[in-house]
């Protein structure tokens, strides 16, 4: 069959848009806290093995002030927030991925008076969400945001969703979003709930107050900085939800509650991850467990649904993640330990060195750890202990989870943003 010239010259914008069309659905995009998913799995078979500041590094990009959100990536963009010390200014900053160049550096929002904040937070640790067009950002109690992506200009802000943080605590909570909806949580030590705002003006859609009795619970006891999940239920989804003394499961559409277990726990920061018909959930930030709940109840399912728990060598801010049915975390010292998901025996335990808060990723049957001293350990998934590689970057403070975007990694210290990527293949 012959082409006309008509069909000739369409023909580089057809291959243009076909190829373009393969990017978009080859895992490119790192949208939320831990990546398309929210379970710190990245589709790529090629994500570098060893690096260093002097290896495989791309580019290093300097970013103002401070912040401990994880990078987010749409396209060509990899977007972070950031805050003055004394938190009175808060950003978004966009960085091109290919070239590490600034593109977007605004001014969101101004606070007259923040809470006072730990060394170990800042007023810029929940991380954004993005989609195609759209970046929506949050700190807490001091505002939401939605910016377009392309000229960063602000779209609609919500300044009246406000919750107790606790004086030296901060926020800590990500949104997430699901259809239409950008839902995020609120568990402070004055009010608790789960709020779902159009994704589109900001107007609130529904709000699910938390419906444990906190009246009767210490204040510093009702608080908690971790961010819902989203996992089947019969024909329909549900959001997973851990909150102050109980972790809560609510309709994903109408917002209303269809169960909860009650735990003795607060101040959560883990993401829950789900798999093999369990929900894992961590529980307390103190003495931290982690419960396998059978996400299928309705109501108070406390002493119904749960199926094990784990008592040692749990961590209380590093999320979890999940691989070929085996679970694998880190504690805040370094405690690694692999156990099975179905029955929650150990499988085996060791340490890496370092302190760890950021969450683990997975890519290609390796497991990244990255401790607060900006050193990633690799490990292999499997049933015996074994590490791939060491890799130190510059030795600052790294608490923000690294995201992934193609065969590239990009990791943010206290004061860079790196992107590492096999530069000797290329």
């Amino acid at each position: 069959m012959k082409l006309t010239k008509i069909a000739l010259l369409f023909l580089p914008v057809l291959l243009i848009a076909f190829s373009t069309s393969s990017l978009l659905h080859a895992g490119e995009e790192w949208n939320q806290f831990r990546g398309p998913e929210g379970n710190g799995h990245a589709k790529t078979k090629n994500l570098p093995l060893k690096w260093s500041e002097t290896e495989n590094v791309v580019w290093k990009t300097k970013i103002h002030d401070r912040g401990w959100s994880s990078p987010v990536i749409w396209h060509n963009q990899v977007w972070v927030t950031t805050s003055t010390p004394n938190g009175r200014k808060l950003f978004a900053v966009c960085v091109d991925r290919k070239t590490g160049k600034v593109i977007h550096d605004i001014p969101v929002f101004d606070v007259d008076q923040p809470q006072r904040l730990a060394a170990s937070n800042t007023y810029a640790t929940p991380t954004p969400v993005i989609e195609e067009g759209r970046v929506y950002l949050h700190y807490g109690t001091y505002g939401t945001a939605c910016l377009d992506s392309s000229s960063g200009k602000i779209v609609w802000t919500r300044r009246d969703l406000k919750c107790d943080h606790e004086d030296g605590a901060g926020p800590g909570s990500s949104p997430m979003i699901v259809g239409n909806q950008l839902i995020t949580n609120f568990d402070g030590r004055d009010v608790q709930y789960m709020i779902a705002l159009n994704k589109t003006n900001g107007k609130t859609l529904w709000k699910a107050d938390r419906s444990e009795d906190y009246s009767k619970i210490p204040i510093h006891q009702r608080k908690a900085y971790t961010m819902p999940l989203l996992i089947p239920r019969s024909t329909n989804k549900q959001l997973v939800s851990p909150g102050g003394r109980a972790i809560y499961s609510y309709n994903s559409e109408t917002g209303k509650e269809l169960w909860k277990i009650r735990h003795r726990g607060w101040s959560m920061a883990p993401r829950p991850i789900y798999g093999k018909g369990f929900v894992f959930v961590v529980m307390d930030y103190d003495r931290p467990e982690l419960w396998a709940i059978r996400p299928d109840g309705n109501g108070d399912v406390t002493d119904s649904h749960i199926a094990w728990k784990a008592t040692r060598g749990i961590s209380s801010r590093s999320s979890p993640i999940l691989v070929n049915g085996l679970l694998f975390m880190v504690t805040s010292r370094g405690a690694i330990s692999c156990l099975e998901a179905e029955t929650g025996k150990q499988v085996w335990k060791n340490r890496l060195q370092g302190n760890y808060s950021a969450s683990p990723i997975y890519a290609n049957n390796r497991i990244y750890f990255s401790n607060e001293e900006a050193v990633t350990t690799v490990i292999e998934p499997a049933r015996t202990f074994k590490v791939l590689s060491i890799n130190p970057l510059e030795k600052e403070e790294l608490m923000a989870s690294p995201a992934v975007a193609g065969n590239a990694l990009f990791i943010r210290t206290e004061n860079y943003l790196y992107r590492i990527d096999n530069t000797q293949s290329k």
